[in-house]
Order: C-alpha cells, then structure tokens, then sequence
C-alpha cells in the first residue's frame, strides 16, 4: 500500500527538526563540559589557598626551584606575633602602602608605573600579588604566568586576612641569595632573631627586597643606604606602629 503523500511529508520534517537540533545539543554539551572544567579549575586551585590560611607553607615553588638549581636554603617559619613590628610596617611602607585598602592589585601604583616605564608595569606589584607568586608560580613576564598570578592574587584576597598575607610573606620573602623569610634573615645578617628587629634593621632588610640577589644587606650600596633611610621616613609618616594596629582593627571589622 502507497505511504500518503501526508505521512511521508510529516515524517521528512521530523527528521528536519531532529537534524536542526543536534548542533544545540553539541553546544550544550559543550557549554556543560566548559563550565564543569572551570568549576574543577576553581576548585583545584582554591583549596590549597584555603589550606594554607591556617597551615603554613612547608615550601614555595621560589624555593623548590632555587633548590633545584643547588642553592642552599635557609628559613626559619616564625608566626607575625614573633616577627618584629617594625619590619611588618618597614616592608610595608617599602613595597605596598595601601596595602591594607586595596584587593590585591593597586590600581594607582599600576597606573603611575605604566606612565613611568611604558608598558610593564614594573614596580606595581603588591604584597598579595609577590606571595601569590612566589608560593605557587614561577619567575618570568609571561602573559600565561601575570594571568595566573592575578587568580591566585584574588583567590588569596578573598579567602586569607591580610594579617596572615602578610605573615606569609614575611616567611617566603628572600632578603638574599638562599635566605627566605625574616627570621633567617636577621640571625644571619644581625645575629638576633625577627622579634628583636629594630627599625633600621627592618628598614635595611626591606631595602634589598625589590633585588635581593643584586643588593646587600651587610654591604649596603649608596641606592640600599638612600633607600632604608627613605623607608625610616615613610614608617614615620604612615603612624608608625599604630598604623599596623589599625590595620588589625580594621580586618577585624
């Protein structure tokens, strides 16, 4: 018996619209995979964040590979309350001064280094973005390791205070060749620990930290000498101590 001209039409446009729909559902599927792979992106790099707001670092990927290339190591992990004062506020008045009010990235050093040196951005560096790097990436000026850096820059502003920011940095900064953190700096260069400090030595300590390979805390150049006596004056300007307690206040609230 002949098919009705009718049936066969219907059945032909089914399958058309069977046919229209199948690359929605590829999209879908791969509008799906995407947003699962984005969520499991997230996922993987927050929880070490998180982690680490209460467990201290045993190691950063600087140090991993400093160590790879046969260098002696020497840190000593030391919590903020025994780490001086007035290297807390030294490092602070040297590498990030609004380093309590902004998210991670401050939008106006950023601003005045692209006016200064062109295109960059040298010198706009927080203390965020310094321990997101330092903890988890490598050195270089690539676009791929700037874009994971400002990540992890947020994924630490969000999830730590910036008492335990700083803590950290504290701890991984390399004030010389092999030296990480403030208080195997201060044994070595003045035979005290971090919580004797005193403010020309945090001053002198904060003075090598934009090159701590090129400059000398123990023999000090004109520009490291020029640069602690301006770090003792921007300390004073900022409030000195009470600047940091405000800080305390102020992440508190």
């Amino acid at each position: 018996m002949p098919r009705s001209p009718l049936v066969s039409r219907h059945r032909r446009n089914r399958s058309s619209a069977a046919d229209a729909r199948k690359p929605r559902r590829r999209w879908r599927r791969w509008l799906l995979r995407l947003l699962l792979a984005l969520i499991l992106l997230l996922l993987l790099s927050w929880l070490p964040v998180l982690a680490m707001r209460w467990w201290d670092p045993p190691t950063t990927a600087f140090i991993q590979q400093a160590a790879a290339d046969g260098q002696t190591i020497e840190q000593h992990w030391r919590p903020i309350s025994r780490i001086s004062p007035e290297l807390q506020l030294a490092v602070i008045a040297a590498e990030d001064q609004h380093f309590p009010q902004h998210n991670g990235f401050d939008l106006d050093a950023i601003e005045a280094a692209l006016r200064e040196s062109g295109a960059s951005g040298r010198g706009a560096s927080t203390i965020s973005q310094q321990v997101a790097k330092n903890l988890f990436l490598w050195s270089g000026r690539s676009l791929v390791r700037k874009g994971l850096e400002a990540w992890m820059t947020g994924l630490i502003e969000i999830t730590w205070p910036k008492a335990r920011i700083l803590e950290v940095y504290l701890n991984i900064a390399e004030f010389g060749p092999g030296i990480y953190g403030a208080e195997a700096a201060a044994q070595l260069y003045f035979k005290r620990s971090a919580a004797q400090l005193s403010r020309p030595q945090a001053a002198a300590l904060a003075a090598v930290l934009p090159s701590p390979r090129r400059y000398s805390v123990t023999q000090p150049s004109a520009y490291v000498r020029s640069r602690s006596a301006w770090i003792q004056r921007q300390m004073s300007q900022l409030g000195g101590q009470a600047f940091l307690r405000q800080m305390e206040t102020d992440g508190r609230e």
